[in-house]
């Protein structure tokens, strides 16, 4: 028989790639990872796991097993949401993981619905990057995650989890006030090539919509100055320190982009690059009673798309 606590291990290995790791998002020491693992090879009488000097991987059994482990262990999912549904489910804590912007745009706009037609879900809010929510509901860290589209992000057919389309919004070119462009009704990018660019950190989702925007225009951003913080951005831009481009949801937090305070903000020409923000929750917990209203209150506050006036 095959214990489903050593299931999650597995599939903790299959996405952290190393014991440490999946040990540390479990909470477990890296000891005891490796001899459930055993355990579990033991049990179904193959090795699952192969070590080398790049990490773990899975043999072709641990494949086979892991395709099973997703359907089982969203299958438990189902489960434990129908017993809480059956226990009424109607006061409890959430956990949720979301970027700043969306938190404004969608989370607390959420929690005020929350509060008149589910008083009894306390949600409990974490100010995380786009990319670092949906391995924290993976890891059983939270919830649900508010999270963005990005390269190598897990698609909508993951049999992990399970998506939930929130918004769209566009990014828009953020220029200083004295640039060439700052009169323009709408900027092309390819004709930012030789100037020098602000912008996310490597690794932040909003750095890769930019540098595959401009290299669909034909060119590698010269980035010159890094922050995460888009109210950062825009006041180093309008210094004159560069230029950028930002969501337009995140514009409503600066005052510069609104009152011609430095800056000239302008929509892209053609088409814009695009911010796609959804939901997830581990696959089958959207049917929790706990869950469930809280994903419907995330739609709920995210239509119609929330989009700014430049």
């Amino acid at each position: 028989m095959i214990e489903a606590r050593r299931l999650h291990i597995l599939r903790a290995v299959a996405d952290h790639r190393t014991v440490t790791a999946a040990a540390a998002a479990l909470y477990l020491t890296p000891s005891a990872v490796s001899q459930q693992l055993t355990a579990l090879e033991q049990e179904t009488g193959h090795r699952l796991v192969e070590r080398g000097t790049k990490g773990v991987r899975l043999t072709p059994a641990g494949e086979i097993l892991l395709t099973h482990t997703n359907l089982v262990l969203a299958q438990l999912e189902r489960a434990e949401a129908e017993l809480a549904a059956y226990g009424s489910g109607a006061a409890g804590q959430v956990d949720l993981a979301s970027f700043a912007t969306g938190i404004g745009l969608v989370v607390a706009p959420a929690l005020s619905r929350l509060g008149r037609t589910a008083p009894g879900i306390r949600v409990r809010v974490k100010d995380t990057e786009g990319d670092a929510s949906l391995p924290m509901v993976l890891d059983r860290e939270t919830d649900v995650a508010v999270a963005v589209e990005y390269r190598g992000a897990p698609g909508e057919d993951d049999p992990r989890l399970t998506r939930v389309p929130l918004y769209a919004e566009p990014f828009d070119a953020v220029l200083p006030e004295g640039h060439r462009l700052a009169g323009a009704e709408r900027v092309p990018l390819a004709e930012l090539a030789k100037d020098t660019w602000i912008g996310p950190f490597p690794g932040n989702p909003c750095h890769d919509v930019v540098v595959l925007a401009c290299e669909h225009a034909g060119f590698a951003p010269r980035m010159q100055h890094f922050s995460d913080d888009f109210r950062a951005v825009v006041a180093l831009a309008s210094a004159g320190a560069g230029v950028a481009l930002v969501p337009r949801s995140a514009l409503l937090g600066t005052d510069d982009a609104h009152s011609g305070g430095g800056v000239a903000v302008h929509p892209v020409e053609d088409i814009a690059p695009t911010r796609r923000v959804f939901a997830a929750v581990r696959r089958g917990a959207e049917e929790h009673p706990l869950i469930s209203p809280v994903l419907a209150a995330l739609t709920e506050a995210a239509r119609p798309p929330t989009e700014a006036t430049v």
